[in-house]
């Protein structure tokens, strides 16, 4: 199954785990990384939209915001996420090839992981962007944090549950068989080819740890 088949398929469950309750805290950091007053700013993979209204807040009447996903049924969320914000709207393509020729910013929470070649994404990311704008990026990975360390048995078959052509068997042997492997060293080579790119850089984590949330200003 593929990644938009999968993600289709399971929609409404994705928009309650992108709703938990503590999320907002972390989308409303995110938007703040990489929007000002005025902005056009882009989401690559945005998904049913939860950050969207953070990123209209964050840009104000004077900015634009664009939602970016290759995913149908997640799309039509957004849509019903953006109808009331005079300055976000919500485009059908992929996130490996955007369909914007320049932003002031583009923000990616939790698709690194999915991307074959993530490294090569943000480096188009920077190129859309340009010198002098910014990149954010949110992404989930086990912890070292000695208070989230005991979780990483569950954070590990979490990421099992959620991945396309997964089996339930490989969920269950997910704790102790390190299946967040590949995820981690996408998000860590997305984390990488950013920092090469930028100035300016932060980093803050959340969920004692789990969820790091990298951004820079393109040089």
């Amino acid at each position: 199954m593929g990644v938009a088949e999968f993600y289709g398929r399971w929609a409404a469950l994705y928009d309650r785990v992108a709703t938990a309750p503590g999320v907002a805290r972390w989308r409303r950091a995110a938007a703040a990384h990489v929007a000002d007053r005025g902005d056009f700013v882009v989401e690559m993979g945005c998904g049913t939209g939860v950050n969207l209204p953070y990123l209209s807040e964050q840009v104000g009447p004077e900015g634009t915001v664009v939602g970016v996903d290759i995913t149908g049924p997640l799309l039509d969320r957004a849509r019903e996420r953006v109808v009331e914000l005079d300055n976000a709207s919500v485009v059908r393509g992929d996130a490996t090839r955007p369909p914007l020729s320049d932003s002031d910013g583009v923000l990616g929470t939790f698709v690194c992981g999915l991307f074959e070649d993530p490294a090569a994404v943000i480096d188009d990311w920077c190129d859309l962007v340009g010198s002098g704008g910014r990149v954010a990026l949110m992404d989930a990975t086990a912890t070292e944090e000695p208070l989230g360390r005991p979780l990483n048995p569950l954070f590990r078959a979490f990421v099992a549950a959620g991945a396309p052509g997964s089996t339930p068997r490989e969920v269950l042997r997910a704790p102790f068989a390190r299946f967040d492997a590949p995820l981690s060293r996408r998000v860590e080579a997305s984390r990488t080819a950013l920092a090469a790119r930028t100035e300016d850089r932060r980093y803050e984590t959340f969920a004692a740890g789990f969820v790091g949330l990298l951004s820079g200003r393109v040089r």
